[in-house]
């Protein structure tokens, strides 16, 4: 959930749309496009189709990270991540990590929230077509990832404390510290190939966790 302050920012970025159509999801898009969709029912009774389209490595034009938001295929707003996209009975919570989206959820004013679902032809509608079909097989993807990341974090945070314990003006003020672990530059780079992966794939089903996810090699 996001806290009151950050809903007052959110709320000072909405811009509003300029109605032009949603472009659908292209087969080389799965790197670069989140694309999510939330089915409602309007004021009126009638069902409303609600998309919200992020370009994972930002606008062209100053690369910054922005959610377009949609209804029925027309554009209605933009925002700055991380946004809140005010829709039907409530809004829509969306943040992005290093390594995708951390959160798009529809959520009420009472407090309940769910989240939106992935386009089918995008990495996250993909990941999520996997865990319905192979339940076993997402499972251990994910107890996979969620271990890669535990190790990286148990052998990496060591080996950091150490270089910064021995920089000068450190070093003068506290005893030095000698990491139990030590990995050649090859298993380390490897180390951190695997982290990225790991993060990755969790970021396709919007797990996210400030230590695992964003303490050692991305973002708080």
């Amino acid at each position: 959930m996001f806290s009151d302050r950050r809903r007052r920012r959110a709320a000072r970025r909405i811009r509003p749309g300029d109605g032009h159509a949603l472009k659908r999801y292209r087969w080389w898009q799965p790197l670069s496009r989140a694309l999510f969709h939330l089915d409602l029912v309007g004021d009126d009774g009638r069902p409303e189709t609600w998309s919200v389209d992020v370009r994972l490595w930002g606008d062209s034009d100053d690369g910054d990270v922005r959610a377009r938001l949609y209804r029925d295929g027309v554009h209605l707003a933009t925002s700055k991540l991380p946004a809140e996209l005010p829709v039907t009975g409530g809004t829509v919570q969306v943040d992005t990590s290093s390594y995708g989206l951390r959160r798009c959820h529809y959520v009420t004013p009472d407090g309940r929230e769910r989240r939106l679902v992935p386009d089918p032809l995008s990495a996250e509608g993909r990941r999520a077509r996997l865990e319905r079909e192979r339940p076993g097989l997402s499972r251990g993807l994910g107890v996979a990832s969620w271990a890669v990341l535990v190790v990286a974090l148990l052998i990496g945070v060591p080996q950091i404390v150490e270089q910064i314990s021995q920089i000068p003006p450190v070093a003068e003020n506290v005893d030095t510290f000698t990491s139990p672990v030590h990995l050649s530059s090859a298993l380390n780079v490897a180390l951190l190939v695997a982290t990225i992966l790991a993060s990755t794939e969790r970021a396709l089903r919007l797990r996210y966790h400030w230590l695992l996810d964003g303490g050692l090699f991305g973002d708080d």
